[in-house]
C-alpha cells in the first residue's frame, strides 16, 4: 500500500496549488486548488483526462463549449482537445484530475 497525504504530495510547477497524489505508468492523479478568481488558461494534453469537482464552483472550457460545474461533477475530455478552468465562486474550487496515460 502506498499512501500520499495531500499536504505532502509533490507540487506541479504551475501557477496554482497543484499536487501529484498518485503517479503510475498508466495514470496520474493531480489535485488542483483554485482560489477565488484563479484560472488555468486553455491548453491541450496528449492524453485523455477525467476531471472530478470535489468542492466549489467553476467554469470549464472544452473546445468551443463553456460549462458551469459544481461539486460532485465528473467531466471527460479526450486527448488533444483544448481545456481551461476558472474559479467563478467565492470559495476554493478543488478538482481531481485523472490523467489516463495508457501504457
Amino acid at each position: 500500500m502506498k499512501v500520499t497525504v495531500l499536504k505532502d504530495a509533490a507540487r506541479v510547477p504551475i501557477d496554482l496549488d497543484a499536487r501529484r497524489v498518485c503517479v503510475r505508468p498508466d495514470a496520474e492523479l493531480i489535485h488542483l486548488t483554485f482560489a477565488a478568481g484563479q484560472a488555468l488558461e486553455t491548453h491541450a494534453n496528449p492524453f485523455d483526462v477525467v476531471f472530478y469537482v470535489l468542492e466549489g464552483a467553476g467554469e470549464l472550457e472544452v473546445g468551443d463549449e463553456r460549462r458551469a460545474v459544481t461539486r460532485d461533477t465528473a467531466i471527460e475530455v479526450p486527448a488533444g482537445v483544448m481545456r481551461g478552468w476558472r474559479n467563478t465562486g467565492k470559495e476554493d474550487l478543488r478538482v481531481l484530475v485523472i490523467k489516463l496515460l495508457g501504457r
